[in-house]
């Protein structure tokens, strides 16, 4: 609540309250600075954290050295217009003081009393969620301008919108673009924890049915093999602990010792999250633990909406997001959970299409930003505001780049068709693997396996297609190993150079 100055009443004057939080409801924010931070929320975990290891904190002002109370009066002194100052650091970017104390001031005030006079009024919104800290405070959030349109947006393209505008996309494209969402996401999911291996040849991996050669590729196919389940088994089904055991099971599979599996940590096992040098985050006590999962497992099974109301699910699952991650409940695979959870969230309140969205594919392009949003929401005053804007703009960017490549794939087949000169009855599985191996160049290939597993086939139907290309002398195939890998021949790239 802000702190009212005797002399001025700044906050007795009810229509100005009103007239501050009517401006706050505008305010936006979007991604914090570029400094970066050590660690993602899994990217170390460490046990027997060394003592003199240094926890990360965020840079504050000191509020003890200004005169909160003359703040408040030069703020409304005539002449001087604190909104468009306000507004200034809160669109189009919702700054946290790093970045806003460089920020142009209001006539009389300093960088560190206007911080003071933002953060007033940003608390006259806060709304609270259902996430406590071992403190007994609750994180709390600011629904900011832009939300219901984004949210519409949202709303219209993963209700069934997203193919709208192009009608000559066949069931099985969409299949193959369900196949790439999945393993796009498993892919980059396992990479922001840590997993050492080139998308390149993850893909192959999964594509193929090769077995892990890695603990970085087992990781990765734990992921895919995990979301898969969520579309197939687990939709349909309430969160429960067992459930949460389950999925959590499936994630570390192989990946870490099975003694901690289906269970929580514990004090003794000391999990933090940072690098060798610096903490970034000390999970809550497992006490703590035991008394929140069953409020978070309520929450993703909408009981709570019985006294919190309705919160539109898309918001719903990037607080889960959050929660699972601020929890750490489990000795490793805590991130990757806890996107799981934001997928089967999403899928079982029918918003299936998130599954062709790849959204960690998004973050991995600013791992610093999806740290520091987590950071800036632990550590300033539980802003959960921070976290749920990050995400709600990546889940936007993952809809406009989903639209770019089906855009680019409509091209692509019309491309082959001109290169092959329409003479050909080829279907729309055939014309994009043409197109893949034209893309590729000499290293490009694909096999009968690959082909089936990318557009959800038989194996039989894979080994059609790819029978009448071959007929129609635009492959070659090579026995490799065990396997047939089927080229690019040269019949099919001299057609495109012509």
């Amino acid at each position: 609540m802000l702190l009212v100055s005797q002399k001025q009443g700044f906050l007795a004057n009810f229509e100005y309250m009103y007239h501050v939080a009517h401006f706050a409801t505008r305010m936006q924010h979007v991604i914090i600075s570029n400094m970066c931070y050590v660690a993602l929320r899994d990217t170390r975990v460490l046990h027997n954290k060394p003592k003199n290891m240094n926890i990360l904190s965020i840079e504050k002002p000191d509020f003890n050295s200004i005169k909160k109370s003359d703040v408040l009066e030069k703020a409304t002194a005539d002449g001087v217009d604190f909104y468009e100052h306000v507004k200034g650091i809160n669109e189009p970017v919702y700054l946290y003081w790093d970045r806003a104390k460089y920020k142009h001031t209001p006539s009389g005030l300093n960088p560190t009393e206007f911080w003071y006079l933002v953060k007033q009024i940003r608390k006259l919104l806060y709304v609270k969620t259902e996430i406590k800290t071992p403190s007994g405070d609750y994180f709390s959030w600011i629904k900011l301008s832009y939300t219901d349109e984004f949210l519409h947006k949202i709303d219209t393209h993963t209700g069934g919108q997203i193919f709208v505008t192009y009608e000559t996309i066949s069931k099985e494209t969409k299949h193959k673009f369900l196949s790439r969402g999945i393993i796009e996401e498993a892919i980059a999911s396992s990479q922001l924890e840590g997993a050492h291996t080139t998308r390149a040849e993850a893909r192959k991996m999964i594509v193929e049915k090769r077995k892990p050669r890695t603990p970085s590729e087992k990781m990765i196919m734990n992921n895919y093999n995990t979301m898969s389940a969520i579309t197939e088994e687990f939709k349909d089904k309430e969160l429960s602990k067992d459930m949460l055991f389950d999925l959590h099971s499936m994630l570390t599979e192989d990946t870490i010792d099975i003694s901690e599996q289906n269970r929580f940590r514990t004090d003794e096992e000391n999990i933090v999250v940072g690098s060798d040098t610096t903490t970034t985050f000390i999970p809550p006590k497992v006490d703590f633990i035991e008394k929140e999962i069953p409020k978070l497992i309520n929450f993703a099974n909408d009981r709570e909406r019985e006294h919190a109301g309705f919160i539109h699910p898309v918001i719903k699952a990037i607080f889960l997001h959050f929660w699972m991650g601020y929890l750490h409940p489990f000795t490793d695979g805590n991130g990757r959970l806890a996107r799981a959870l934001f997928y089967w969230y999403l899928v079982k309140s029918n918003y299936w299409t998130f599954m062709y969205l790849p959204i960690s594919s998004i973050i991995k392009k600013s791992p610093a930003q999806y740290s520091k949003a987590f950071i800036y929401s632990e550590q300033d005053e539980y802003d959960l505001t921070y976290f749920y804007d990050y995400h709600l703009r990546k889940i936007i960017q993952a809809i406009d780049e989903f639209d770019n490549y089906v855009k680019g794939l409509v091209l692509e087949n019309k491309k082959v068709e001109n290169t092959v000169k329409g003479a050909l009855d080829l279907n729309e599985r055939q014309k994009q693997l043409l197109h893949y191996l034209i893309s590729e160049g000499e290293d490009g290939y694909v096999t009968t396996t690959s082909h089936g597993t990318l557009n959800n086939i038989s194996r039989h139907t894979a080994y059609r297609d790819i029978r009448y290309l071959l007929d129609e002398e635009l492959l070659n195939k090579k026995k490799v190993g065990k396997h047939i890998h089927y080229f690019a021949s040269n019949k099919l790239t001299n057609s495109k150079e012509k």
